[in-house]
C-alpha cells in the first residue's frame, strides 16, 4: 500500500472510527502548520461524515517559543474574553467534537523560561477550564493522534537521515494505528477495542480495593476509588456516541482513590511534557500525596506541574499496559506521550476522569471528592511499566489477586 493510500486510511480511521462524526456536527481540528496535507484530507473526511463546519486551529512551535519569550507578566496571566467566549460557544454550546493531531518537537519549548511557560499554561488551565471539564466528562467527543514530523523523527531517530528518518516515524505511527497492507483499519479496531473491553470487564468484576505494584524500582499502593469504573479504548459522548479517545491505545484505566496512595514509584520512560523532555522521575507518596518529588532532567517543570494545586500533588489515573504490548515490543521510545504510555503501564498526575467513577457525569465534583476521586487544573501521564512488574489486586476483604507478573497479564 502507498505512502498516500496508508494517510487516506489514517484520515478516514481518525473521523469514522475515532471522534465518530455524526451528522451536522462541529469538529475542531487543532493542528501544527508542518502537517497541512493531513489536516486537509482529515478536514474532506468530516464532510464527506456529514460534519457542519470543521475548524482548524492551526499552530507552530517556533512562533509559540517566540510568543512566549517575548510575553510580559500581563499577557501570561491573562485571557482575553474574546478567546474565552470562542470556546465557550463551541464547547459548552455546540458541543464540538475535538481533533489533537500532535507533531512537534518533543524538545522545542526547552529553551523557554519554565516560570513563563508554567504561568501561560495555569492560565489557560483556569480561563479555559471548560474546554478541560467538558473533554474530561466526555460531553464531546474527543481524540488525540500524531503525525511525523521532522524535528519530532530526529528525536526519535536521531542517527538516520531525515528524509528517511520522517518516513521510519510516519511507518511505526501507521502500524500502532493498525493500518496495515492486508486487512482493513477499521475491522482492525473492532477487534483491538473487544480485546481491551474483556480486560475491563475482568477488572469491574473483581472490584479491587487497591493494587500493589512491585519491579525492581518502585515498590507502592494504589487505593482505588469507591465506586471506580475500569475503561478501555472506547467511551460515549453526551448525546451516547461512540469514540475513541487515543489512537494508539493498549491501556485499560480507572481513577484512584487520591487518599490511599503510598511508596515509592519510579519513571521507566522520560516523559515529553509541553516540549519539554523530563527524565527519571521519582515519586514518594504517603497518605495520597506526593512528599517527595526529584527528576535528573526537567526537575523545575516537574516541580510547576506538582505546584499547579493540590490536586496535582496526588494522582487521578491509574492505567495497566502489559509490557508485551506492540509499542512496547517495537523498541522505540517515542518522547510523546500518546505512544509512550501505551507502551507502559502509567498514572497520571492531577484531575481524574468522570468516566471512571459511578455517576461521575452527573454527580458534583465535591460528592465525589468524598470517594477519593481526584480533582485539579492539571492532568500528566508518566510511565511507570517494565518486564519485571508484578501487580496485585487487593480484594474488599483483603485477598491477593494476581493482575501482572513480570509485566504481563496473570
Amino acid at each position: 500500500m502507498s505512502f498516500e493510500s496508508k494517510l487516506n486510511q489514517y484520515a478516514t480511521l481518525i473521523v469514522k472510527k475515532g471522534i465518530n462524526v455524526q451528522s451536522g456536527q462541529t469538529v475542531i481540528l487543532y493542528a501544527s502548520v508542518d502537517q497541512v496535507v493531513l489536516a486537509r484530507k482529515i478536514v474532506n473526511a468530516a464532510y464527506l461524515a456529514g460534519a457542519k463546519q470543521v475548524i482548524v486551529e492551526w499552530s507552530d512551535q517556533l512562533i509559540t517559543q517566540m510568543n512566549i519569550n517575548a510575553a510580559d507578566e500581563e499577557l501570561l496571566t491573562t485571557t482575553p474574553q474574546y478567546t474565552i467566549d470562542k470556546w465557550q460557544d463551541l464547547i459548552v454550546n455546540q458541543h464540538a467534537s475535538r481533533i489533537s493531531l500532535l507533531s512537534d518537537d518533543p524538545d522545542g519549548l526547552a529553551h523557554v523560561d519554565a516560570h513563563k511557560l508554567s504561568t501561560l499554561t495555569q492560565t489557560k488551565q483556569r480561563d479555559l477550564a471548560m474546554v478541560r471539564n467538558a473533554t474530561m466528562r466526555d460531553d464531546i467527543s474527543w481524540l488525540v493522534v500524531a503525525a511525523a514530523s521532522p524535528a519530532w523523527a530526529q528525536k526519535v531517530f536521531p542517527n538516520t537521515d531525515p528524509a528517511e528518518a520522517q518516513q521510519r516515524l510516519w511507518e511505526a505511527i501507521f502500524k500502532t494505528v493498525r493500518i496495515d497492507d492486508h486487512s482493513d483499519a477499521l475491522e482492525n479496531w473492532d477487534r483491538h477495542i473487544k480485546t481491551l473491553q474483556e480486560k475491563a470487564d475482568w477488572l469491574n468484576q473483581h472490584n479491587f480495593k487497591s493494587l500493589h505494584y512491585k519491579n525492581e524500582h518502585s515498590d507502592f499502593t494504589i487505593g482505588l476509588a469507591a465506586g471506580h469504573i475500569w475503561e478501555a479504548a472506547f467511551s460515549h459522548n453526551k448525546a451516547g456516541d461512540i469514540f475513541i479517545p487515543n489512537m494508539p491505545t493498549e491501556e485499560v484505566f480507572t481513577a484512584p482513590d487520591n487518599r490511599y496512595i503510598d511508596g515509592h514509584v519510579a519513571a521507566t520512560l522520560p516523559l515529553s511534557y509541553q516540549g519539554n523532555i523530563i527524565e527519571n522521575i521519582a515519586l514518594d507518596f504517603k497518605d495520597g500525596r506526593i512528599v517527595k518529588a526529584t527528576a535528573t532532567k526537567g526537575m523545575a517543570i516537574l516541580q510547576k506541574i506538582i505546584d499547579t494545586d493540590e490536586g496535582a500533588k496526588s494522582l487521578g489515573e491509574v492505567s495497566l499496559v502489559p509490557h508485551p504490548s506492540p509499542i512496547s515490543q517495537s523498541g522505540i521510545l517515542f518522547y510523546n506521550t500518546l505512544f509512550d504510555e501505551n507502551a507502559s503501564d502509567h498514572l497520571a498526575i492531577g484531575a481524574a476522569y468522570a468516566s471512571n467513577i459511578k455517576d461521575g457525569k452527573t454527580a458534583s465534583p465535591e460528592a465525589l471528592a468524598q470517594r477519593g476521586w481526584n480533582i485539579s487544573d492539571t492532568h500528566v501521564d508518566f510511565m511507570i511499566g517494565s518486564a519485571d512488574m508484578d501487580i496485585d489486586g487487593i480484594t474488599q476483604d483483603g485477598q491477593l489477586v494476581p493482575v501482572f507478573r513480570q509485566g504481563d497479564w496473570a
